[in-house]
């Protein structure tokens, strides 16, 4: 693990699980949808392999996390921290800033039927629709979207910018959505929500992002992550359990 690497703060990016209506490509919004059996093994899978003191995502590292408030986020961040929960007391918060994108009139249908309904009301005579340049009738426009992401982030680098060698553990865990959190990617590094750069997120998936040079003004992706080895996990571990004692 690179120097840089090992202090630089993180922000985690967590989707959640799969639910019934992401198996059949329906647009979920602000329906409460619980996860299905698939989406809370991916959940729990993930946990045990990537969640604990000294793993990659060590919960005493974490200084706050924001969750979005619909159930299925709720979830995720249950079955992702149960066997480490009581370390993460205090540190969560419930946002609509990291909720899911609200479709409006589109809740429900799959991408097909939105045209449908669209060409139906007169639209898209020149260009199929597209929700990250046209947004949601009765919805969220990217603009909104834009606005809510761009508050949480000046809130995340208000958290991490004193801290940006290492003086103090202060990743951030967002636990969120499939097209949230690839609209929250984009703007991290300061694209337009309309940008075309293609992005995947599975259900049950992390992500990474961080900073060049330990530089608050310079937000990256850290498409390339080096897992600490064991010796660097008990060094975090005793690190932590020092800086918890001061």
């Amino acid at each position: 693990m690179s120097a840089q690497n090992a202090l630089t703060p993180r922000v985690f990016l967590f989707r959640h699980g799969e639910t019934e209506w992401a198996k059949l490509g329906r647009s979920t919004g602000t329906t409460e949808i619980e996860l299905n059996p698939t989406g809370s093994a991916q959940v729990s899978s993930a946990a045990a392999m990537l969640v604990g003191p000294g793993k990659l995502l060590d919960p005493r590292r974490l200084e706050r996390i924001f969750v979005s408030p619909r159930k299925r986020a709720k979830q995720t961040l249950e079955l992702l921290m149960k066997p480490n929960f009581d370390l993460i007391q205090g540190k969560y918060t419930y946002t609509e800033d990291i909720a899911e994108w609200d479709y409006g009139d589109y809740e429900g249908l799959k991408n097909h039927e939105i045209r449908v309904l669209r060409q139906e009301r007169g639209h898209d005579k020149e260009r199929k629709w597209d929700i990250w340049t046209d947004g949601c009738e009765g919805g969220e426009s990217r603009h909104q979207i834009t606005e809510r992401l761009d508050r949480l982030i000046s809130q995340i680098k208000e958290i991490q910018q004193p801290y940006m060698h290492g003086e103090k553990p202060v990743d951030v865990l967002l636990v969120a959505h499939g097209l949230i959190l690839r609209c929250f990617t984009k703007r991290w590094i300061g694209l337009s929500i309309d940008n075309p750069l293609p992005i995947m997120f599975e259900p049950g998936a992390i992500s990474v992002l961080s900073y060049k040079n330990n530089d608050v003004d310079e937000p990256a992706l850290q498409i390339g992550l080096s897992l600490p080895s064991e010796e660097d996990a008990l060094q975090r571990i005793e690190e932590t359990y020092t800086n918890d004692s001061d």
